[in-house]
């Protein structure tokens, strides 16, 4: 029996049509390839559009920083000639305190102009503020819809900040349980409210991140004469990596290497209700960081505009624990006491720095502001509260949902590297997988899925031969 779950899912096409205001089909190329930039421009907002648009909403131009301290104590324990010079942008700065403010400000800019009574977004933290804070700012309406407990009714301190800090913008807040009703709900709300879906993944969200790569060339060809040597991003459903690389190239910044870091939580499972409460991170781990780069169009929108697999060079993984250590040495170090999720990437960017020339320079391209439920201790406490041990030792001890371990010196933070061939792999098996039963790839599509990965048009025939023999 249809229940009231599918007829919804069913129509959310016509619904997030009607709600983003965009008809997907027109960038429809085949079953397997789409126009992916004419999606992405098909707003009609020019970047310096966008920049004037974050400008009067309070957003952006953050300050970049020079770690100086963190960069002598790498260059302590790295060999000589190593130990890149470390920089943050700190996205703190901006309203609601992390980067998400500039994919919100453009998203909400457009609900305005087009007419909008109000706004819905489903996220369970940083996102929900950012939509709430720029609703406010422009008078309109704002429901956030949040992921929050387990069965029991236990929520993440995180999670739980994160309603409350939407509460106090004026949103209202509907909290669910793991599970798949947060999208179901979401859906359901727009097409009962006609408001506008602030999805993570539009074209609209993912251009507002655009500004942050721009912003990272142009300052630091000033401070340092020319574009950093590698940017570090933290990633999760992939929005980050690549609005940040796109903000790059289009600042002409191309030499510069991406490289994505998340927390890894490698056999955690993101929609379990036993595994929800023991993860300690809710963003910024590889339950989310993995399955949206290998198949990015499970999204909210018919084809999701954050592709990392784009533009990612690299991907790195650290641990929960080594997180937590760079979250204390940031503030003891440099008087930056930022969230433990935006410190993803600063972890990565430590373990990288001692194989780097000490000319190289790394960006780390975003924080996150901390406090109450958002601070490590509160997160250590919680995870503790859920069975997890916390201790004191060598990292490679982590056991996600299990065993938390801090690092007890610098020495023994090393990142791994992920293996992005086989996320690449992947995904052409997800695009196979998701094309109609017995449909043939044509060049065009073999094209289109060379540049989604980062490859070539031989190395997918290559992908494509070994899938066959599957």
């Amino acid at each position: 029996m249809a229940t009231k779950f599918d007829a919804i899912m069913a129509r959310r096409g016509e619904i997030m049509r009607k709600a983003l205001g965009m008809d997907y089909g027109e960038f429809e190329l085949s079953p397997i390839a789409f126009d992916y930039e004419r999606m992405m421009t098909a707003h009609g907002y020019s970047l310096d559009d966008i920049v004037g648009i974050q400008t009067r909403a309070g957003v952006g131009n953050t300050p970049l920083l020079e770690l100086r301290n963190l960069t002598d104590l790498v260059r302590s324990i790295s060999a000589p000639g190593k130990g890149a010079r470390i920089f943050v942008k700190d996205e703190a700065a901006n309203l609601a305190g992390a980067f998400k403010d500039r994919r919100a400000s453009v998203s909400i800019h457009v609900a305005k102009e087009k007419g909008y009574e109000g706004i819905i977004a489903a996220t369970s933290g940083n996102y929900g503020a950012a939509v709430a804070s720029q609703a406010a700012r422009n008078g309109l309406k704002c429901i956030i819809c949040q992921e929050t407990f387990d069965s029991r009714h236990v929520g993440q301190p995180e999670i739980v900040e994160k309603g409350r800090i939407c509460e106090s913008y004026g949103a209202e807040v509907v909290q669910m349980t793991v599970g798949p009703e947060l999208f179901f709900h979401m859906v359901e709300l727009l097409d009962v409210t006609g408001y506008f879906a602030a999805s993570l993944y539009s074209s609209f969200g993912v251009s507002g991140i655009e500004t942050l790569g721009l912003e990272i060339a142009n300052e630091m060809r000033a401070l340092t004469g020319a574009d950093p040597t590698h940017v570090i991003v933290t990633h999760a459903g992939g929005g980050n990596t690549t609005g940040t690389a796109r903000g790059l190239k289009r600042a002409g910044a191309t030499g510069t290497q991406i490289v994505s870091a998340s927390v890894d939580l490698s056999g955690l499972h993101m929609a379990s209700d036993n595994d929800f409460n023991r993860k300690s991170f809710t963003t910024g781990h590889t339950g989310f960081g993995v399955p949206f780069a290998t198949w990015p169009d499970r999204a909210d929108v018919p084809r999701n505009a954050a592709r990392p697999l784009r533009y990612m060079d690299r991907y790195m993984t650290v641990t929960q624990g080594e997180v937590f250590y760079i979250t204390e040495a940031m503030a003891k170090l440099e008087g930056l006491e930022r969230g433990p999720a935006g410190n993803t990437a600063m972890t990565a960017a430590v373990s990288l720095a001692q194989d780097l020339p000490c000319e190289a320079t790394i960006v780390v391209q975003e924080t996150e502001y901390t406090g109450a439920g958002k601070h490590h201790w509160s997160q250590l406490n919680f995870a503790k509260q859920m069975g997890v041990e916390v201790r004191a030792g060598d990292p490679k001890g982590n056991a996600p949902g299990k065993v938390i371990v801090i690092p007890e010196s610098i020495e023994q933070i090393r990142a791994n590297d992920f293996d992005v061939a086989r996320m690449r792999k992947s995904y052409v098996r997800n695009a196979l997988k998701n094309a109609p039963e017995g449909y043939a790839p044509t060049a065009d599509d073999i094209a289109f899925l060379a540049v989604d990965t980062n490859t070539d048009t031989a190395a997918i025939e290559a992908m494509l031969t070994e899938l066959k023999g599957d």
